[in-house]
């Protein structure tokens, strides 16, 4: 379920857990589509014949197509209302700590860890761990930055 937040009401969300997106699954699919877009072919991703005999037993995701997903990802979990635009702004850090095999599944928690006051509204620093579904580690930590704009 989507958390909507008025663009006013942002301070009163920092430090606070937003939640878990639902499990979002990555299918062999779209890293083939993200392949294509990203001209990435390497095998270990769209192979998926040689990849069971490669480091991971299995075809993964890339890095980047499972970073990429973080603003929908993020999207499903929490909403901006009230205000009239919103940019990603950026990453000031990200970590690709473990591979996503295809097949995998994966979800979003996020925290709103710091709000600054921007010309014409605020960026959000946004705490974003992408998990995988039985997995030890996350596949992907990030903190990124959105602007909203009044």
């Amino acid at each position: 379920m989507t958390t909507i937040i008025n663009y006013t009401e942002l301070a009163d969300y920092v430090g606070k857990d937003l939640g878990t997106t639902d499990w979002f699954e990555i299918t062999q699919e779209r890293v083939d589509r993200f392949a294509d877009a990203a001209d990435d072919h390497q095998w270990i991703h769209v192979d998926p014949e040689r990849a069971k005999d490669g480091p991971f037993g299995a075809p993964i995701a890339h890095g980047f197509l499972t970073l990429s997903l973080l603003i929908p990802l993020q999207t499903s979990l929490f909403d901006i209302d009230g205000c009239s635009t919103k940019v990603n702004y950026g990453l000031d850090k990200v970590r690709f700590v473990s591979p996503v095999k295809v097949g995998s599944r994966i979800r979003l928690t996020a925290t709103i860890a710091e709000l600054v006051e921007v010309r014409g509204g605020v960026q959000a620093v946004i705490d974003a761990t992408i998990e995988i579904e039985g997995g030890e580690k996350p596949a992907v930590v990030a903190r990124s930055l959105q602007r909203f704009y009044a």
